[in-house]
């Protein structure tokens, strides 16, 4: 009877649940059951609290809607069904009284917009990381080449042999800060875009880190092979992509396997740009996963999970990634860690690489 009252729901693309004044479902319109994929006729005449899993928040705002008989809006209530994926969702509450309805609920998925506005906090904490390393990179460099030359110099005027030992080490560790600074200095090279297959880049990838790990390593590959050619450089793309495979070999210590897969996405929006299609890149690996008490800055520099890690591979892969105009993220739990880069396909004569001076 009430799926008859308010059969003019059936064609509204919102989510609409009703419930009557003991919180049980009523009614849930096509755009609920595709949301979170259930069947009204199953739901019909269950308590919200067990139709939805963690639905604690979201009865505390019905609760407040019965008292106050005024619509409540939660901008970011965290749903989900058995056996599904939890949702991040904007709810509407209204109290109605109307055939044995007492509360109306919509709600509106918020994934895309709260993904958006992580890339852009992440790109914004991105490029003032960079700076502040490159300029604290200029000002290491220049010092250490004059260590570098004292300590050579000291070597020739030393009598005793084993003095030398000595000079040796600083040189040696004098070098190994170089490479460092080198290396936090290499995004500073401009793209240089040309058409490339991203399965090239990642058959490139997966020679090399089978290359390093010869026994007890897999690389699998998962390849939608119809994506089209991104405009890219191509030698930055290698580079940001064996950055997170090799990370993903570390974390196994040379035994288990990677998934390389490619996707393509449409209408995304990447770094504030509107595309509309966007090739999506994951390299995932069966480890132990990310250690959470890092899981939120593994792309900030010197941030590194392994104790004789230097903490520059992601954030160079993130470099390289975000001045072609696309994110890097990561999803990461025991036994399973997913890095997902997502890049725009661009026309051939599109110069707008986003390019860093």
């Amino acid at each position: 009877m009430v799926a008859t009252a308010f059969s003019g729901l059936d064609f509204l693309a919102t989510a609409v649940m009703l419930l009557d004044s003991n919180l049980r479902v009523q009614y849930a319109n096509p755009a609920a059951e595709n949301l979170f994929e259930f069947s009204s006729r199953n739901i019909v005449g269950d308590p919200v609290e067990q139709v939805f899993q963690d639905a604690g928040g979201l009865v505390q705002a019905i609760g407040q809607a019965l008292d106050e008989e005024a619509t409540c809006i939660e901008h970011d209530v965290t749903l989900g069904t058995p056996g599904h994926a939890r949702l991040h969702l904007s709810a509407s509450v209204t109290p109605v009284e109307l055939d044995g309805v007492r509360v109306l609920l919509e709600f509106q998925p918020i994934e895309q917009q709260l993904r958006i506005a992580k890339e852009e906090r992440m790109l914004d904490q991105s490029q003032a990381t960079r700076t502040l390393i490159r300029n604290l990179a200029h000002e290491i460099k220049n010092p250490l080449g004059g260590i570098r030359g004292a300590a050579q110099l000291l070597e020739r005027e030393l009598a005793q042999p084993g003095l030398k030992e000595y000079t040796q080490v600083i040189m040696k560790e004098a070098g190994r800060l170089q490479s460092l600074m080198d290396r936090m200095l290499t995004p500073h090279r401009l793209p240089q875009p040309g058409q490339v297959n991203i399965h090239e880049v990642l058959e490139r990838v997966r020679s090399l880190v089978l290359a390093e790990n010869r026994e007890g390593l897999a690389i699998r590959r998962d390849y939608d092979v119809s994506l089209p050619p991104l405009v890219a450089d191509k030698e930055q793309l290698i580079q940001a992509v064996l950055n997170v495979a090799r990370n993903a070999a570390q974390a196994l210590e040379g035994k288990g396997a990677i998934v390389l897969r490619t996707r393509v996405t449409r209408q995304v929006t990447l770094a504030k740009r509107r595309y509309r299609h966007a090739i999506e890149v994951q390299i995932i690996d069966n480890g132990p996963g990310v250690p959470e008490a890092i899981r939120d800055r593994i792309f900030d520099p010197l941030v590194s999970g392994r104790d004789s890690g230097h903490g520059l591979g992601l954030t160079l892969a993130q470099t390289f990634v975000n001045q072609h105009g696309g994110t890097i993220g990561c999803e990461s739990v025991p036994g399973s860690t997913c890095f997902t880069i997502l890049l725009p396909v661009r026309g051939a004569d599109d110069d707008s690489v986003k390019r860093e001076t």
